[in-house]
């Protein structure tokens, strides 16, 4: 069974950067894609950024553009979001995603077209 783990939440004070980790057991293949999806209290989570397989091709949202990275490292079966000059509207939880129904592990930027989920990680930002 696919498992992830997240960890690097936190509070930061706006400004401030902040790495988050996601550590992936369980999947065999070489086809699985990974995402970051944030989710406000009371909303659905949406996709912030995803990478496929290869890490060829990355997807960040608009609302992080230019202030996030997005990176994997198959060796460590690990993906990291780097946030950077964080605001207080990045407060939120964010979910470390997996999927591996995409042939050659193509990304998508829907955060429904993901499989499995890990548990969360706080993200606070204060002002």
């Amino acid at each position: 069974q696919v498992q992830l783990v997240e960890s690097g939440g936190g509070s930061v004070q706006t400004g401030g950067s902040l790495t988050l980790s996601c550590t992936v057991s369980g999947f065999t293949g070489d086809n699985l894609a990974l995402g970051w999806a944030r989710q406000y209290p009371g909303k659905e989570r949406q996709l912030v950024a995803a990478i496929s397989w290869s890490a060829t091709a990355k997807y960040v949202a608009d609302s992080i553009l230019g202030r996030a990275t997005i990176s994997r490292d198959n060796a460590r079966n690990t993906v990291y979001l780097q946030m950077n000059n964080l605001k207080p509207e990045d407060t939120a939880v964010y979910f470390c995603a997996a999927d591996q129904r995409r042939s050659g592990g193509v990304y998508s930027a829907r955060a429904s077209d993901y499989e499995y989920w890990g548990q969360g990680t706080q993200v606070t930002v204060s002002s």
